[in-house]
């Protein structure tokens, strides 16, 4: 399915379907969307709280459903990730936003709503979120309204020593590698038989990581992929008394070892400053030599 892509005055909510946020949070970005030519639509709701949740799954659920059902809204730009949009997914109907598509913008958590919208042919993006949007960096900045307005997306950066070079060309699904193991055997979890899969992770020991690794492909979900892309493995921690004995990265290059599409290793997403946004769903192309270079064909 295609989605219209936003122009000067487009109306972009903002919505928090997982760890609560606070006013003065969300307002470097407010501004931002302004600046840019935006109109940013929320409402008090978005600063509910509920011990860590913005409020209570029915009522996030509710924020988040009237968002989906109005015609009106262009995008709905996820207030940050944390932890609780699995809990609200079931909860949501997805009939009138079929009617009426919009782009769904986040990343982390809310690799949930990514899951969901791969299912549904839908594309979305993995992209910086208004939580910490003043410290991203002005290239990360840029490419979510290069994203958002339709033009071509183009990342080059330094290859990696375990890089598997070769060229992937295809739809790329995925988004962090946790929440990606919670969704497997639902309906949540992206179809990657033929796709590029985007992985990244942050805060976790290198074990967890390689129990994340094997799980799906125990699975199956890495045996016929165009590709594996890894952007950010950040905050990665090893076990105290006894090493594990690899790198977070050569856990991953091991776990695909026995395949033979490209991998890509240090992709600009994930979670740090530099976080580029990546249309999920759509054709992308990432060549993979000395240097790697990603285009987003649209």
């Amino acid at each position: 399915m295609e989605l219209s892509f936003l122009k000067q005055g487009s109306k972009i909510a903002i919505a928090a379907p997982a760890r609560r946020v606070l006013r003065e949070e969300m307002q470097y970005a407010i501004d931002w969307l302004k600046e840019n030519g935006f109109v940013p639509v929320f409402d008090d709701s978005l600063f509910d709280e509920h011990f860590i949740f913005a409020g209570n799954d029915a009522n996030r659920a509710a924020h988040f459903q009237q968002y989906l059902d109005d015609e009106q809204i262009d995008a709905i730009w996820c207030a940050r990730g944390g932890y609780g949009s699995i809990r609200i997914i079931d909860k949501l109907d997805f009939t009138k936003f079929m009617e009426y598509p919009k782009w769904i913008v986040g990343f982390s958590d809310n690799t949930v709503f990514h899951g969901k919208l791969s299912r549904l042919r839908v594309p979305s993006l993995h992209a910086p979120m208004p939580y910490r949007f003043e410290n991203k960096t002005a290239a990360a900045k840029q490419s979510l309204i290069d994203a958002l307005t339709g033009k071509p997306l183009r990342y080059e950066f330094a290859a990696h020593p375990l890089n598997r070079q070769g060229v992937m060309e295809g739809e790329i699904v995925g988004g962090n590698l946790s929440v990606l193991c919670g969704m497997i055997g639902s309906d949540t979890f992206p179809e990657t038989d033929g796709k590029i899969l985007f992985i990244e992770e942050v805060d976790e020991y290198i074990y967890h990581i390689d129990r994340m690794m094997h799980a799906l492909k125990r699975a199956g979900k890495l045996d016929h992929l165009k590709g594996l892309v890894v952007g950010g493995l950040t905050k990665v921690h090893d076990n105290e008394d006894i090493p594990f004995g690899q790198s977070v990265e050569e856990v991953v290059a091991d776990a695909v070892s026995a395949y033979g599409y490209p991998v890509c290793f240090g992709f600009p997403a994930g979670h740090f400053d530099d976080n580029r946004a990546v249309a999920l769903g759509m054709k992308s192309k990432v060549c993979i030599e000395t240097n790697v270079l990603f285009e987003g064909n649209w």
